[in-house]
């Protein structure tokens, strides 16, 4: 099975590294300073899991890429969605599997429409991992997943495939036949403690810590979950009591990326993970005020970083 990661960063690193390592046939596409690094250090991943270097891992830059693979793993930002396309279309063919590692659901949408609806498979990881200043791969705790299936519910022979091979990377890998719901949950999940900890610019602790913190956290929880819940998707009672205890655990120190690229002063996926809420919220008729209010506050966050 030819498998090509799109982008060797943190999570396509880390998920695309445990393939190679386990004698996949792994290539990453990547710009040309990745592809030299990469020549250079080989792909290094520091984990709990255990650390490797891969030396000389197969790469490929988007103007010499041939011929099409029989699975594309996509984990780039929202933003870059499109310029990805670009750089992997040609490695598509009627045969071939998108697994879209992205957050929210607009990208299916963006991918459906350029391939097909029947190319895009659903997916979502679990994993904290950065890239470090020495462009190395380290996974910051232990846990690790990725979730890939039909988006109609179905275990499909080429999904069965792609778990067998997935299993050999050691992360987690589950073929789900409930991928949709699967990725709501994520995405109810992400959107409650990004719109939280971005527009309090603080971690869940000191939220909590805060008058009306609690309730202020649980409230964001509740109104993502009845967006969910109209769109067809409510959360289950387990998934929805585990995210309340991570939302009310006093002193935690979880923050959401969003609010740690706010502070970087990166670019953000406000429009992807809180404002589609938003809309899908107005088309529902679901009052949603403080989702409203942290999207306002993104979106003013990227104009003053355009300016």
């Amino acid at each position: 099975m030819r498998i090509l990661v799109v982008g060797a960063g943190a999570i396509g690193g880390y998920f695309g590294g445990r393939l190679l390592q386990a004698g996949n046939d792994v290539t990453f596409l990547v710009r040309p300073k990745r592809a030299s690094e990469l020549a250079s250090a080989g792909l290094v991943i520091k984990s709990p899991a255990g650390d490797v270097t891969l030396k000389n891992p197969p790469t490929v830059q988007a103007d010499k890429l041939t011929g099409t693979f029989d699975v594309v793993l996509l984990s780039c930002k929202a933003f870059d969605l499109e310029d990805a396309i670009n750089s992997f279309g040609p490695a598509v063919g009627p045969n071939t599997s998108i697994i879209p590692l992205l957050n929210g659901m607009l990208h299916l949408n963006v991918l459906d429409k350029k391939f097909g609806s029947g190319c895009v498979l659903g997916g979502l990881c679990a994993i904290a991992v950065t890239l470090n200043e020495a462009r190395e791969v380290v996974q910051l705790a232990p846990m690790q997943s990725l979730n890939f299936g039909e988006r109609d519910g179905t275990m499909s022979e080429r999904v069965r495939a792609i778990a067998k091979v997935f299993e050999s990377g050691k992360f987690g890998a589950v073929a789900s036949a409930h991928i949709m719901q699967d990725m709501w949950e994520k995405w109810v999940f992400l959107a409650s403690l990004a719109a939280s900890t971005s527009l309090m610019r603080t971690s869940v602790g000191n939220i909590l810590a805060a008058a009306g913190g609690k309730d202020f956290l649980l409230g964001m929880l509740d109104e993502c979950s009845a967006i969910a819940k109209a769109s067809g998707y409510e959360p289950a009672g387990p998934f929805f009591q585990r995210t309340a205890g991570l939302l009310t655990t006093e002193g935690s120190p979880m923050t959401a990326s969003m609010f740690r690229d706010i502070k970087a002063g990166l670019p953000v996926e406000a429009d992807h993970v809180i404002g589609d809420l938003v809309v899908r919220a107005d088309a529902a008729k679901i009052p949603v005020p403080k989702l409203r209010i942290a999207y306002t506050h993104l979106k003013a966050y990227e104009k003053q970083r355009s300016a």
